[in-house]
């Protein structure tokens, strides 16, 4: 590769707080993007929405947002669906790549949010704009780089910030700009930790991350066969392709 590596220039950070963990029923409660540009301060713009429907106890108890708060303070959920969309977008256009900590997930529901309020995707957006989305997801990159790690949880963000030395508190974890920040640090971490990461162009790194992603669920579907369990593990990556003929309402 010639030039400057990916994880010395800018970067934008996105996370999300939801309602849940499946992907075609969850709503956005919660976002933040931080764009890090180096040598400038750090730039953060945070959403809290009104998800349109209860917010289960379980995910409250984890990001703080009860029912009642995102109904008295939230924005409306399709226009701060929207406005996550435009910053994401706009980043991406400007040749900025996305750090999104296990980006199928996220991107999957910003995904199913656009289509459930008839917007246009950040993939569409992008694509309209003849310009091409670079994700870079700190998982799939430790996964890579340290294919083995004992211990429950230990792949978590929170985890892998201890392990990268990257400052995380408990007040910060849970929180979407809190896991931004350190998601961006993890990515240059790993980068500076691992050079054939630093080393690859942002497409190259696109189809890398696919490739290791994939061989990982294969890997870790096998694994559940042999402890007898019966569950599928999605192959794709950055995002869950959209199948239905609409979005659960």
């Amino acid at each position: 590769m010639s030039g400057r590596s990916w994880a010395l220039g800018p970067m934008c950070a996105w996370d999300t707080e939801t309602t849940g963990v499946d992907v075609e029923t969850a709503r956005i409660v919660t976002s933040a993007v931080v764009t890090i540009r180096p040598g400038l301060p750090v730039e953060s713009v945070e959403w809290l929405l009104d998800p349109g429907v209860q917010i289960p106890t379980k995910a409250s108890d984890i990001h703080g947002v009860t029912t009642e708060i995102a109904r008295e303070k939230g924005v409306d959920a399709a226009g701060g669906v929207k406005a996550i969309t435009d910053s994401l977008t706009h980043a991406a256009v400007a040749g900025i790549p996305l750090v999104i900590f296990n980006a199928p997930y996220d991107l999957t529901v910003l995904d199913r949010e656009c289509r459930r309020y008839g917007l246009p995707t950040v993939q569409e957006r992008v694509a309209n704009a003849d310009a091409e989305l670079f994700v870079i997801d700190p998982l799939v990159l430790d996964k890579v780089v340290v294919p083995r790690r004992k211990g429950k949880g230990a792949r978590k963000l929170g985890a892998l910030s201890a392990f990268y030395n990257v400052p995380l508190s408990d007040e910060d974890a849970h929180t979407a700009a809190g896991d931004c920040l350190a998601a961006a640090r993890v990515a240059y971490k790993t980068a500076s930790t691992f050079p054939k990461i630093a080393e690859m162009s942002l497409p190259a790194l696109q189809v890398y991350q696919a490739e290791k992603h994939f061989e990982w669920a294969e890997g870790f579907e096998q694994w559940l066969r042999r402890e007898g369990k019966d569950e599928t593990v999605d192959r794709s990556w950055p995002m869950r392709p959209f199948t239905g003929a609409e979005v659960p309402s």
